[in-house]
């Protein structure tokens, strides 16, 4: 912002050149304390060049300064602390946003080169829990901040429709499936299979032979292998889409691990072409011991490969597809070693871009403090969770705004926006016990709070319309709406930065304290009052509505106008 660069400007002809503008960027602060004015420049680092203390040179530049956007500047302690020209301020502001209206915000960093995000990625012939919600949410996320800042995401969904729980599957639904029951409920039946098998399996140590078997005649192209496999896969399909659907998150690729069955051999024999293979009782390991990490199990004994084999595979199909920018996975903590092992082999194959790549890890949740477990049965079930958090939201609008219209719409947008906007001001690593009747509050820190207060400022917005707006000037003096403006200008960086870290949580605290800020500003002011300042009110006003629903819209959450 304009502000920031004569700030900058004043400090560097003040300090005669001593330092650089990006140096001298790089040390302003925000003061702790409002009292302090808004914008802080520490001296400790001039101390040793200047031999004084960091007071006295902070008491020398207070009297060099001057410029009519800063109202005051004033030596505290070791600090020259510099207050804002309010009205110039936001002028400032609000001229950028008027300019550059459903664009602010927006960065070009990327310069438009891909970047392919591995998210969500259930397993077939499982149902979808809430244990699949944080890297569907979380994924789609960063794709639109990877948006928002110049790239251009590739949301892919790596399907885990491979691998030997589907030998297992086949075993049970042979020895106590039926065709009649899975065409009834092919989820449910599909999981009271695959959840008999491991209860069985405790005592017969004979069936997880039988699975490994029976998946290995899956790799090796058994046609009633095959034809389990692929009607266990469609009947998950369908049922994953209408959960997407709900959430309103679209895919640009559904290759999964079984896309990767003709690539592997390439990188088997890429990894022996390079000298890279040794044999360690009849497998094939790549020797990681230089990265400080287990050997890398590329094939087992039997020949089966292995989920390094397929993601060695899928990152090199990706690499020379999109040829990108940044690769992530969006994958849970529990997997940072195997994302390392990944890291490791392809460095070791001499694919220097594999340091473009990220695991983006994340923590569980839980639900009464108990970790979910599909293969015990714990399963709670995300389209049921969706389904309740709709009910309760429609339940406080019936409360709160009996006769709003499309009731049924709004209350989807906002049940289901609790729901992720919760999962995403969690930062991403930490985890969290969900609780629903927490979630859908229209009061305290959540989605429906920062809707709520976005339909508010929309309904102000359509008050003001039969009202006569006068003088164009930009006139804010009090404190509260003060808050909000400099909320307002933090948006860019706060983007840049949730976008840079990988991190949904920055932008969905962000616009909790925006919309706390403009909520102290609406209890506190006049707004819609025919007076000077009303074109300025109405300004801010605006700009709030259009930022809160921008941020939302990076979580994946809807923004209505009504509530």
């Amino acid at each position: 912002m304009e502000y920031r660069k004569v700030i900058i400007d004043q400090l560097y002809q003040a300090l005669e050149e001593t330092l650089t503008t990006d140096e001298i960027a790089g040390l302003l602060e925000i003061p702790k304390n409002s009292d302090h004015g808004d914008v802080a420049f520490p001296c400790f680092v001039l101390a040793k060049q200047f031999r004084q203390a960091p007071q006295k040179i902070a008491e020398d530049l207070v009297s060099k300064i001057k410029d009519p956007s800063i109202d005051a500047v004033t030596a505290i302690g070791p600090y020259v602390n510099f207050s804002l020209n309010r009205d110039i301020f936001a002028e400032l502001v609000f001229s950028e946003m008027l300019e550059q209206g459903n664009a602010y915000g927006d960065w070009q960093i990327g310069d438009g080169r891909h970047v392919p995000i591995d998210m969500s990625s259930p397993n077939i012939a499982k149902p979808m829990s809430m244990g699949h919600l944080r890297s569907t949410v979380i994924g789609n996320a960063i794709a639109n901040l990877m948006a928002k800042t110049g790239y251009a995401p590739v949301k892919i969904n790596h399907l885990g429709d491979w691998g030997t729980q589907f030998g297992k599957l086949i075993v049970a639904y042979k020895k106590w499936g039926s065709e009649e029951a899975v065409k009834a409920d092919p989820i449910s039946e599909l999981l009271r299979l695959y959840v008999k098998f491991h209860e069985e399996a405790e005592t017969n140590e004979e069936l997880d032979e039988e699975g490994r078997h029976w998946f290995k005649e899956l790799e090796d192209g058994n046609q009633e292998a095959h034809d389990l496999w692929e009607w266990f896969k469609n009947e998950s399909l369908k049922e994953f889409n209408r959960i997407y659907h709900l959430l309103g998150i679209e895919f640009d690729s559904y290759h999964g691990e079984a896309f990767y069955n003709d690539k592997m051999s390439e990188v088997v024999d890429l990894l022996e072409e390079k000298g890279l293979l040794t044999n360690n009782r009849g497998a094939d390991i790549v020797d990681l011991e230089k990265y400080g990490l287990n050997p890398a199990l590329i094939r087992k004994s039997d020949g089966a490969t292995l989920y390094i084999t397929r993601d060695l595979a899928a990152a090199i199909y990706r690499k020379r597809t999109y040829d990108f920018a940044q690769s992530l996975y969006v994958v849970g903590n529990e997997q940072a070693n195997h994302f390392r092992q990944l890291k490791a082999v392809l460095k070791e194959m001499g694919y220097d871009w594999s340091d473009d790549m990220h695991h983006i890890p994340f923590g569980l949740i839980t639900l009464n403090g108990k970790k979910l477990s599909t293969r015990k049965g714990k399963v709670v079930l995300l389209e049921k969770v969706l389904g309740e958090a709709v009910s309760l939201a429609k339940d406080q609008i019936e409360a709160k705004n009996p006769d709003l219209a499309n009731k049924e719409e709004v209350a989807s947008a906002v049940g289901i926006g609790a729901v992720v906007f919760h999962d995403l001001k969690n930062d991403r690593l930490n985890n969290f016990d969900f609780s629903l009747a927490e979630v859908v509050q229209f009061e305290g820190e959540t989605g429906p709070y920062v809707q709520y207060t976005h339909a508010r400022a929309k309904s102000i917005l359509r008050k003001a319309e039969k009202l006569t707006v006068g003088r164009k000037d930009i006139v804010l003096d009090d404190d509260y709406s003060w808050a909000v403006v400099r909320l307002l200008e933090k948006y860019p960086e706060t983007v840049k930065l949730a976008s840079e870290k990988f991190e949904p949580s920055v932008i969905a605290k962000y616009t909790i304290a925006l919309a706390q800020a403009f909520n102290k500003y609406y209890a506190n002011s006049r707004i819609l009052e025919e007076d000077d300042a009303l074109y300025a009110r109405l300004q801010l006003v605006q700009h709030t509505a259009s930022v809160l629903k921008d941020g939302l819209k990076l979580l994946g959450v809807k923004a209505p106008n009504e509530m």
